[in-house]
């Protein structure tokens, strides 16, 4: 088996000699493959909407090492390759990438051509919200075991690269997003969804397209395979109904026939038909919140009989948290500031405001994605001690609270300002001692930052200035 997987691996670099390969969006994905694919025999042309000005050092470093350029308004004008390499935020179906393809040029991505030459496992995580965490989880949990894994995918690590690398009896776990499932014609072996919700109608034509696109997931499985749904979600429930392999679901609700559940009394068990196993308790999770919760059951579901139990819990008794995930930043005069940027959508802010027992200040807004935000309304006055926006949806916000059941004018106050320092102020300002000032914007952050990420490190440093 392995010398047929080598060979195929070895059949996709001799395929890549004397090839024009166009990568198409030079991100994270498809600039470590630049080089690759160069020190391969291929002839590389990588396009970007930005300018050589944007990009900076980056298209210096690419130039010598003997890639071509094609950059700004005109990046995809005349895509005449062999190949092109789309990265996951350019959309599948531009007219030119609709136009090469009915031309016989090939478009595929690195993910794509990373699960038809892998050789080992491939435990792949998608949803609406809490896909990294649960990603991250299960990574942690089989490295505790002692397996080797490889962390990748959306999580902002390219795989294809270190291919080389990869030994049968590793694991692969990747997190995967809408824009990379849209093309995908491959499944892993195991497949979990932690959710759906409205999200990136903005590149989706619509909600049943980001649907589709998700349950591409699972879709390409055999028999053999095994996916885990989230059963307290009405989208991703139907699903089990097209799962191929055993299907295993997490709720937080009612106990499936198989996979995770949690009782009355916070005990997590897992359930195998007639048989039942105790995993953990609810408050053996360091990470606050039911949605981490559901990310620990869905984590525990796609590594059980790859990790024993015990090992499961000493993760949940260790593990801090991702990054811009509720992360808290500091405590100052008594005031607990936390950051999670990577709330970017409405039911994202949902999971960080359940996360308190207490109303906090909430700084909200961002780009508009054209997700509806009547959700929040109820959310934010049941539970929101201040609302703080910013950015192009803070009237859209404002209207959907301001609309909620229950809301009285200045219940709560809503306060709009400019940028993310002000934010920060006039949180500070409204804050008492044991308050928490939350942000959570319920929105991307592309009219104002690079990435989630960007906006959540700023914070972080105006907080700690303070």
């Amino acid at each position: 088996m392995v010398i047929r997987l080598d060979s195929r691996l070895d059949a996709f670099y001799r395929s890549l000699r004397g090839k024009r390969i166009c990568m198409l969006g030079i991100g994270r994905s498809n600039t470590p493959l630049i080089k690759t694919f160069m020190e391969k025999g291929a002839q590389v042309c990588a396009c970007d909407k930005r300018t050589r000005e944007q990009l900076g050092s980056v298209a210096d470093e690419l130039e010598s090492a003997g890639a071509a350029l094609q950059l700004g308004e005109t990046y995809l004008k005349s895509l005449d390759f062999d190949v092109i390499f789309r990265t996951p935020g350019i959309r599948y179906t531009l007219p030119e990438l609709e136009e090469a393809r009915a031309r016989g040029v090939a478009v595929t991505s690195e993910m794509e051509v990373f699960f038809e030459v892998c050789p080992c496992r491939i435990i792949a995580v998608t949803g609406s919200d809490g896909k990294t965490t649960t990603t991250t989880l299960i990574s942690e949990i089989l490295k505790r075991e002692g397996r080797r894994v490889h962390l990748g995918g959306n999580i902002g690590r390219p795989l294809l690269p270190e291919i080389e690398t990869i030994r049968e009896d590793d694991v692969a776990v990747v997190e995967l997003s809408s824009f990379q499932l849209i093309s995908m014609r491959r499944s892993p072996d195991v497949a979990v969804i932690t959710n759906i919700t409205p999200n990136h109608l903005d590149m989706h034509k619509d909600m049943v397209e980001y649907i589709q696109a998700k349950k591409h997931i699972f879709l390409h499985q055999n028999g053999c395979s095994k996916t885990v749904l989230n059963f307290d979600n009405a989208i991703t429930v139907p699903m089990a109904e097209e799962v191929r392999g055993q299907c295993l679901g997490f709720s937080l609700k009612e106990p499936p026939r198989f996979g995770c559940y949690t009782d009355a009394d916070g005990v997590i068990w897992f359930l195998s038909g007639e048989q039942k196993h105790y995993v953990m308790h609810r408050d053996d999770i360091l990470l606050p919140g039911s949605h981490n919760v559901e990310n620990y059951m869905a984590a525990a579901a796609a590594v059980w009989g790859l990790a024993k139990p015990e090992t499961i819990l000493g993760v949940a008794r260790s593990f801090t948290g991702v990054e811009h995930r509720i992360e808290l930043v500091r405590e100052l005069d008594g005031v607990r500031y936390y950051n999670d940027s990577i709330a970017t959508t409405p039911s994202r802010t949902l999971a960080g405001l359940r996360a308190f027992s207490q109303k906090v200040i909430l700084i909200a807004g961002g780009y508009d994605k054209h997700i509806p935000f009547d959700v929040l309304g109820p959310a934010a006055v049941q539970s929101v001690k201040c609302l703080i926006l910013l950015g192009a949806t803070a009237d859209k916000i404002a209207t959907a609270v301001e609309g909620a059941e229950g809301y009285a004018t200045g219940e709560p106050p809503i306060l709009r300002v400019s940028g993310l320092e002000e934010a920060v102020q006039t949180a500070r300002a409204q804050a008492a001692s044991g308050d928490v000032v939350l942000l959570s914007p319920a929105c991307a952050s592309f009219d104002m930052f690079k990435d989630f990420e960007t906006r959540g490190d700023l914070f972080k440093n105006i907080v700690n200035a303070l």
